[in-house]
């Protein structure tokens, strides 16, 4: 099937949705951000409060892409915004990693929070709809920093319902170290698609440059030197 790649009409469509995603993504981890940290607080759980930090993370990668389609011509800054959204993955790793070792090693046991079940239930709703809706718009728009925030997004969803695990598990039969065994396994998922970012290899989602011929320069440059 033959794709054509948008006219830059369409473009700007698209730029101004990924903008808006952008915001909508930094709002709703904002406002998860500071609702998983009190509640963790008031449950003693360093898993709640580790998803707490996680969720400002996932603003940075945000505000990044905000950076980038707030600029009159955003495919300059594709490069750069791309290694940002590399290191906030890596940031998310380390994070990650550390709480979970920490929450192994200490065992501290967490009170059940149902505040925090809640909001593991709202943003494994919320999450992928905005996986899916990033997703379009990056493959149409043939944009890698779009493709590579919807990753991010889509990394919050699973760790999203490793909480809600780990929550309910921690509530139901006090198996506390449930949460950071499978948290550990996200971080080193979060390692191989900043590493990837960093490189640019989120190129090979831009199918509509791709599908007509563009070769290995993607028209965002997404591309250009991520051989180097």
């Amino acid at each position: 099937m033959s794709l054509s790649l948008p006219t830059p009409e369409r473009r700007m469509v698209l730029s101004r949705r990924s903008l808006w995603l952008a915001y909508a993504t930094a709002g709703y981890n904002l406002l998860e951000g500071l609702v998983a940290i009190a509640a963790g607080a008031a449950a003693s759980s360093t898993a709640l409060i580790g998803f707490g930090l996680d969720s400002f993370v996932e603003v940075s990668s945000a505000a990044v892409l905000i950076w980038q389609f707030r600029s009159r011509a955003p495919e300059d800054r594709e490069r750069l915004a791309l290694r940002l959204i590399g290191v906030s993955f890596f940031a998310l790793a380390a994070w990650v990693t550390f709480d979970a070792v920490r929450s192994l090693s200490t065992g501290g046991d967490a009170d059940a929070s149902p505040v925090g079940i809640g909001l593991a239930v709202a943003s494994l709703i919320v999450m992928p709809l905005l996986v899916r809706a990033k997703r379009r718009t990056g493959r149409e728009l043939g944009s890698a920093t779009v493709m590579a925030d919807s990753t991010q997004t889509m990394l919050c969803a699973y760790l999203s319902a490793v909480l809600l695990v780990g929550l309910v598990l921690n509530a139901v039969w006090g198996w506390s170290w449930a949460d950071p065994l499978a948290a550990l396994v996200i971080a080193g998922v979060a390692v191989k698609e900043g590493i990837e970012a960093w490189r640019g290899e989120h190129c090979d989602d831009c199918a509509p440059l791709a599908a007509v011929g563009e070769g290995p320069d993607c028209a965002d440059a997404c591309c250009t030197d991520g051989k180097a």
